[in-house]
């Protein structure tokens, strides 16, 4: 006979359920709390490491930024694509030639005025206009080579030249405003007179929009430099309005006038002196960097 086949009984092991969560529940008691907390410590990354990486990416970008600009290049060659700088070219040329010829006729219609009518103001005016003019020229020779679009040399040097100009203009206009205060030398109002000073201020005020639009694009100094003029000269031709005006009704104020005058002068030529302190050691720092011209 044999021996029945003995049969021998092994525990079955109790089966373990692990929630993932941070409350997690084992075999009906809660876990440590070091394995809670490895969990959220973990979450917490997750969660810190988007903010990192922005981080980051802002740091890196600025690196970039310095770099382009280190490279004789300006910040709008990160920003713009090949085509879209050069539409926006063609678009700051097309204004400057509109600004030169308009500028043009508005400062040989505003020196006769004030020649004929004794106002520092429209004499100031039509300086603006005449430096409207030449700053116009240089944004012209800034943006005629498509290939220098994004040059920071040839932006700097644009800057240098129309703070010279800037500050011979002013001088000029000073010059006027204090001979006609000196002078006691009152305005005479027509209308001939408002009509320039309604139509020069209109046109140099959209102008300067169209400037700064482009400018800021750009990021162009020489194009915003010569929005501000434009600006100026849009000022200017509403002062004059107002001035005559005021003269018209009150005589006694015969000094507001060149007063007037007397302060673009003054704006004016404290813009180019900046703009020649800014610029000038920047074209010294990147005169080694012509390779687009």
């Amino acid at each position: 006979m044999t021996d029945p086949v003995t049969r021998e009984f092994y525990p079955v092991p109790q089966l373990t359920i692990v929630d993932p969560s941070p409350g997690t529940v084992r075999n009906g008691q809660c876990a440590p709390d070091g394995f809670g907390n490895n969990r959220n410590n973990q979450q917490q990354q997750h969660v810190r490491s988007p903010v990192r990486h922005e981080a980051l990416t802002t740091g890196q970008e600025m690196k970039i930024a310095d770099s382009v600009e280190g490279e004789g290049l300006l910040e709008s060659s990160l920003r713009l694509k090949p085509h879209e700088a050069q539409n926006y070219r063609k678009k700051a040329l097309w204004v400057s030639w509109i600004s030169i010829v308009v500028t043009l006729i508005l400062a040989v219609t505003a020196f006769t005025v004030s020649f004929m009518r004794h106002s520092a103001s429209a004499f100031g005016f039509a300086f603006d206009a005449t430096l409207d003019v030449l700053s116009s020229i240089i944004v012209l020779w800034r943006y005629s080579n498509a290939a220098a679009v994004h040059s920071a040399h040839r932006e700097y040097i644009a800057c240098v030249v129309l703070g010279i100009v800037f500050v011979l203009c002013s001088l000029c206009i000073l010059g006027k405003a204090i001979h006609n205060l000196v002078s006691r030398m009152p305005p005479e109002v027509d209308d001939f007179l408002f009509s320039v000073s309604i139509v020069s201020g209109f046109v140099c005020t959209v102008l300067a929009v169209a400037k700064f639009m482009l400018g800021k694009v750009l990021t162009s100094r020489a194009l915003i430099t010569d929005g501000f003029n434009s600006l100026v000269g849009g000022f200017l031709g509403f002062t004059i309005l107002i001035s005559a005006q005021v003269f018209k009704d009150h005589p006694d104020v015969w000094f507001l006038d060149g007063l007037i005058g007397f302060l673009i002068g003054l704006i004016i030529l404290a813009y180019g002196v900046k703009l020649l302190m800014d610029m000038v050691p920047r074209v010294r720092q990147t005169r080694n960097y012509e390779r687009f011209e």
